[in-house]
C-alpha cells in the first residue's frame, strides 16, 4: 500500500538537506547538496542565491533515483537566517546573498543600538535589547546606505525560495519576531521605531505577508514542479529559521528542554510560559513558533567551523574523514579534562551570547612544547562546551530551569564532543533518531498543515523519537567547573586586546585602501 509522503528541505549554511518522511515520522529517503560561501575582506560572507536553486534540483534529482516523488503531499522549509538577498521588483537577485554569518554591518548595528529613544527601546526590548550584526534589520541599514532601493524587495533565504517553489512572496513569523524587530503583541512592525533607526518605509521593501509557522504559502508551481520532479499543486506551508525549526524536529517544544542545534554555529533555544527580559539572552520573542510560547535564544557563533579549520590546517591532505575523527576520538580519550592546561576562547568571529559582541576573536592559552594537535583538539571541544555552559548559566540567572539538552544536527556525529558538552554542563543529552531536526522539522510543519495533527506540539512529539541519551561524568563536571571560571576570567580579561587588535587591523586595512587611490 502506497504511503502519502511529506518533504522537509533545510538551508544551511554550506549545504541543503531534504528529506522525505511518512505522515508518522518514519524517515524515508534524504539527500544533500553543497553549495558555496566567498569568505571576503571586511567580514564579508556571500553566496550567490542561484547556487541554492542549483542545489535544490541536484538533491532532488538524487531523491528521484530512490522514491516515487509522486507520492509527496506537501513541502516545507527552513533556512539560515538572516541570509539576505537583494532583489529587483521581480526577485531577481542584483547582488550576492548576504550570509547571517556577514560582518560588514558593525556600525549600523553601533548605530541602531546606541539609540536612546524611548519608543527603540521598547521594541529592542523583545530582542534582548540590541538587534544584531547578523539581523535583517541591520542588513537593511547597510543595503540603504550602499544602494538605491527604489523597487528593490529585500527578502530572506526562505523567502527567496518560497517564492521559487510557489510564486507568492511571504515572510515567515518565525524570522520576522526573532530577527526582524516584529512584536505581535506590540501590534508587528512599528514604523516609528523604522523611523528613529533611520530605515522610514523598509517594510515597503520587505514582504508584506506575515505568515504564522505552519500557514500555507501557495502551492508548487508547473514551473517548479518541472524543475523539482514533484506533482504540481501540491502545497508548501510555511516554515521558519533552521534552528528554530529544530526545536520542532527534535521534540524540544516543551518548557525544560533545551534545544541545542550543533552545526557550523550552536544555537540554544528554551519556550518559556511568559516573558523573561534579560539582555545577555535573545529574546523573549513573542510566539515566533508556537501561540502563546515565549521563546528565548542564545547561541555560539564558531563552533563546527572552528573543527573545519582544525582539519583544514592539520588534516588537509586526508580524505578518509572517518577514520581521522576514530583517531582524534582514540587521542583524545587519552588526555586527561582540560586538555594538560591547554584552553581556547571559541568566539572566532565574535560573540553571540551572552556578550553580544562582533570584535571577539579566538585565542588559545597555556599552550608549550609538550603540547601536540590531540591536545589543540580536545581544547576545541572543551572550549565549546564552555560557551555553552555560559549559555545555560545565564538562563539559569533568570530563573529558568533546564532540566535536558535536546540535541541535533551535524555535531551530534561526533560522539566524544557530546559526551565533553554534557559533562561540562552537567546534564544530559538526548539525541533524537533523525539528527537532521532542521529538515524534519519542516517535515513536521507539512504533515501539520496537511490537517494530520491537531497542532505543532502534538506533531512534533507524535513524529520524533529520541535514540541516544549522554549522562555527565559528575568527577569530570567537578572539574570542568574550576575551568570554567577561568574561562570566564579569560573572556573579561581578553575581549578589550581583541577589540585593539581587530581596530588596528581594520585601520591599516583603511590606510592601504587611501593609499591604493592615492596612486
Amino acid at each position: 500500500m502506497k504511503k502519502d509522503l511529506v518533504l522537509g528541505m533545510d538551508f544551511g549554511t554550506q549545504s541543503l538537506k531534504i528529506g522525505v518522511y511518512s505522515i508518522a515520522g518514519e524517515h524515508i529517503f534524504s539527500a544533500s547538496a553543497s553549495y558555496p560561501t566567498q569568505h571576503r575582506k571586511n567580514g564579508y560572507s556571500e553566496q550567490d542565491a542561484n547556487d541554492w536553486w542549483k542545489a535544490l534540483k541536484t538533491a532532488m534529482d538524487k531523491m528521484a533515483q530512490a522514491i516515487d516523488l509522486s507520492l509527496i503531499k506537501a513541502v516545507s522549509l527552513c533556512a539560515t537566517s538572516s541570509t539576505v538577498v537583494l532583489t529587483d521588483k521581480n526577485l531577481k537577485p542584483i547582488a550576492p546573498a548576504q550570509c547571517w554569518m556577514d560582518q560588514r554591518a558593525i556600525q549600523e548595528e553601533e548605530e541602531i543600538n546606541s539609540n536612546q529613544q524611548k519608543h527603540v527601546i521598547n521594541q529592542l526590548r523583545f530582542s534582548g535589547g540590541k538587534t544584531s550584526i547578523e539581523w535583517m534589520t541591520t542588513k537593511s541599514l547597510w543595503l540603504k546606505k550602499h544602494y538605491d532601493l527604489t523597487d528593490k524587495r529585500i527578502v530572506e533565504q526562505i523567502d527567496w525560495i518560497n517564492y521559487q517553489l510557489t510564486d507568492q512572496l511571504v515572510a515567515s513569523k518565525c524570522n520576522a519576531t526573532c530577527k526582524w524587530n516584529y512584536v505581535e503583541h506590540l501590534g508587528g512592525f512599528s514604523e516609528p521605531f523604522f523611523d528613529a533607526v533611520d530605515l522610514r518605509g523598509i517594510t515597503g521593501h520587505w514582504p508584506s505577508n506575515i505568515l504564522n509557522v505552519g500557514d500555507q504559502v501557495g502551492i508548487v508551481t508547473k514551473a517548479a514542479a518541472a524543475q523539482l520532479g514533484v506533482e504540481a499543486g501540491i502545497p508548501v506551508y510555511q516554515g521558519g529559521i533552521d534552528a528554530h525549526i529544530g526545536m520542532i524536529g527534535s521534540g524540544a517544544l516543551e518548557a525544560g528542554r533545551l534545544s541545542m542545534i550543533t552545526g557550523t554555529s550552536f544555537v540554544h533555544m528554551m519556550h518559556h510560559d511568559k516573558p523573561i527580559l534579560n539582555d545577555s539572552l535573545w529574546g523573549p520573542y513573542d510566539s515566533p513558533l508556537v501561540k502563546g510560547h515565549w521563546l528565548l535564544e542564545g547561541g555560539q557563533l564558531s563552533c563546527g567551523s572552528i573543527i573545519s579549520w582544525f582539519l583544514q590546517e592539520f588534516y588537509s591532505g586526508r580524505f578518509d574523514k572517518e577514520e581521522v575523527y576514530k583517531e582524534l576520538e582514540q587521542e583524545v580519550l587519552s588526555i586527561n579534562a582540560g586538555s594538560e592546561g591547554l584552553m581556547m576562547l571559541d568566539s572566532w568571529k565574535g560573540n553571540r551570547t551572552p556578550y553580544k559582541t562582533p570584535h571577539a576573536t579566538g585565542a588559545f592559552i597555556g599552550l608549550t612544547l609538550s603540547h601536540s594537535k590531540y591536545h589543540i583538539y580536545r581544547a576545541i571541544l572543551e572550549s565549546i562546551a564552555f560557551g555553552t555552559k555560559n549559555v545555560i548559566q545565564t538562563m539559569n540567572q533568570s530563573g529558568i530551569t533546564v532540566d535536558r539538552i535536546i540535541a541535533g544536527g551535524g555535531g551530534t556525529h561526533n560522539k566524544c564532543w557530546m559526551q565533553i558538552i554534557s559533562d561540562v554542563t552537567g546534564l544530559p543529552i538526548s539525541i533524537p533518531e533523525d539528527i537532521e531536526t532542521g529538515s524534519k522539522g519542516a517535515a513536521i510543519i507539512a504533515a501539520y498543515g496537511l490537517g494530520n495533527y491537531s497542532s505543532l506540539t502534538a506533531a512534533s512529539s507524535a513524529m520524533v523519537k529520541m535514540k541516544k541519551t549522554y549522562y555527565p561524568d559528575l568527577d569530570k563536571t567537578q572539574k570542568y567547573s574550576e575551568l570554567f571560571d577561568i574561562y570566564l576570567n579569560l573572556n573579561e580579561a581578553l575581549f578589550p586586546i581583541m577589540k585593539k587588535l581587530k581596530d588596528g587591523e581594520a585601520g591599516q586595512r583603511e590606510q592601504h585602501t587611501r593609499d591604493e587611490a592615492s596612486v
